[in-house]
Formats: structure tokens, C-alpha cells, sequence
């Protein structure tokens, strides 16, 4: 994890930052609430965040990569379970009131003070190789659609319209969660036919699988060229992100972006559903939890 002094703001993001952009979409509370007591937003939202550590230390348990992985699991739940309530009890106990983003982030700060770098990478890995196996038939069964503006139909489901791609040499920025299934049959396919149209694509995420193990003896992603395809780690090891946090790096490849896409329920709804940008945006997400809804 990147430190602070790394961290900028996503620079296509609307200026001033400060009076247009809030990472969270939902409001936990409000000017006029009690700022030591826990709104019944607050409340609900800390109640459903505790009722998933019985799953995360399940899946801690299960790592092999941490020494006594079942002892510091049992440490983790106690600890997250302690600062859960300390949130009940004040809400501004750790630092400021909770939003989608502080569970989050003290979350994964437990696990990491406690050894483990990623508990889903095992079960990561198992998808990604399922998906990498599938890659070449997802991309010839859309490359024998012949016209372009169906492909991109077939890509996104319907989401987009042929005009709205009709950009030429231009760039776009997609956020993408952690690896899985899904970035590889989806998103890679749809990346890869902007590739074709000329587009520069940034693909922004905190961990992405590696695009060697999907090229073909020539160096080609199915016989497009990848030179214009770029990788920029966002620093987000959060399934929400804050755009005013992000690594230097990312903030430097996208800042001529012309479109910016934010993939994800986490990326597009919970965070960022009113994000104003510099440029055009799109925001692609399906709704799984009633909470969100």
C-alpha cells in the first residue's frame, strides 16, 4: 500500500475539488445529527459490515502465506469487532464519523497490521485461471460479429451505443475491482476492441492479471497490439474508492483522458454515482446488495 505523501487527486476530476466531489454516495448523517451519536443509517451500515466477519475470518484462516493464520484470524475478528463498536458507541471514535470508506479502510488495516496482504488471492487465482482458459473463445465469438457497433452491443450488453465510441485516437480510463472473472472476459474483450478503433486504454486497479499470460505468440492481445494499452495501479486495495486518492502514476497516465469509466457497484454507486468530471464518463455497475438499492 502506497503511503499518503504518494497519493493525488484523480486529475480529471471537476475543479474545485472541494465543493464538487464526494467519494460517498450515501449520506450516514447529516449537519443537524448529534455528532456522538450514531445515526440509524450509521447503525445499519455497522451492523451489516459486522455481520461479515464470520466470512472474512474464514477466509483468513485459510491462508496459507501467514504463519498461525487461524490464531491472528481470531485476532483479526476480535479487533474489527472492537472498533465496529467503538463506532456505535461514538461515532467520531476513529478519527471522523463512518462512511462506505472508514469500515473499509480499518478493515484492511487490521488484516495487514495482523500479516495478510490479500485473503481472496487463493480463490483470485483459482477464477482467473478458469477465465484466462475461456479468453480466446470470448474474443473470436465476438470478432465474428462483423458489424462494429453490435460488437461493442455484444461487449457491454447493451449499455453503450455505437456513436458514443466513434472517438478515434482518443483515451480512456476504466476502473476495474481486483482481479477475476469477470475483468478477464469482460472488461479485457471490451478494452481490446477500443485497442482496434486506435483508442489508448488505462486500465486503473489495484491488481489486474498479468496481460502476458493472455497474448499470443506474437505479442498480441488476439492480434491487437497492446502498445497503446496501459496498467495503472490505482492504490486502492478498497472495494470503494475516493478519487482524491490515487498514485501518482495513474494520476499522470489519465490526465488527457476524453472518457472515464467506473466499473462496479463499489467504484460507480457506493462511491462516485455523482462524481462531476472534465470529461465524459460512464458509469457500469449491477446492484447486489438490497442495502445499496
Amino acid at each position: 500500500m502506497e503511503s499518503d505523501s504518494e497519493m493525488v487527486a484523480f486529475p480529471i476530476l471537476t475543479t474545485p475539488i472541494e465543493s464538487n466531489y464526494k467519494a460517498c454516495t450515501i449520506p450516514y448523517r447529516f449537519p443537524s445529527n448529534n455528532p456522538r451519536k450514531a445515526t440509524p443509517t450509521e447503525i445499519a451500515w455497522i451492523d451489516l459490515f459486522r455481520n461479515s466477519i464470520p466470512s472474512f475470518k474464514k477466509r483468513a484462516e485459510s491462508d496459507t502465506t501467514v504463519a498461525d493464520a487461524p490464531t491472528k484470524a481470531e485476532k483479526f475478528a476480535q479487533r474489527y469487532t472492537e472498533i465496529l463498536d467503538d463506532l456505535k458507541k461514538d461515532p467520531e471514535s476513529h478519527g471522523r464519523p463512518p462512511n462506505c470508506i472508514l469500515p473499509c479502510r480499518l478493515h484492511e488495516q487490521v488484516l495487514r497490521e495482523l500479516g495478510f496482504t490479500d485473503i481472496f488471492k487463493k480463490v483470485k487465482d483459482e477464477e482467473n485461471a478458469k477465465a484466462i482458459s475461456s479468453f480466446l473463445d470470448v474474443v473470436r465469438l465476438n470478432d465474428n460479429i462483423e458489424d462494429g457497433g453490435k460488437r461493442l452491443e455484444n461487449l457491454v450488453r447493451g449499455i453503450f451505443a455505437e456513436n458514443i465510441f466513434d472517438l478515434g485516437s482518443t483515451q480512456v480510463v476504466i476502473f476495474v475491482n481486483n482481479s477475476s472473472a469477470y475483468v478477464i472476459l469482460g472488461i479485457l474483450p471490451f478494452a481490446r476492441e477500443l485497442l482496434q478503433r486506435g483508442t489508448q486504454v488505462v486500465l486503473a486497479a489495484n491488481h489486474l492479471p498479468s496481460i502476458n499470460d493472455l497474448k499470443d505468440e506474437h505479442g498480441k492481445l488476439v492480434g491487437v497490439d497492446t502498445s497503446n494499452l496501459l496498467i495503472g495501479n490505482s492504490s486502492n486495495d478498497l472495494p470503494v474508492i475516493d478519487l482524491t486518492r490515487v498514485s501518482q502514476k495513474l494520476a499522470y497516465l489519465a490526465s488527457d483522458a476524453d472518457l472515464v469509466i467506473l466499473e462496479g457497484m463499489g467504484h460507480g454507486i457506493e462511491t462516485n454515482l455523482y462524481a462531476q468530471f472534465k470529461c465524459d464518463s460512464l458509469k457500469i455497475e449491477m446492484v447486489k446488495h438490497p442495502e445499496v438499492a
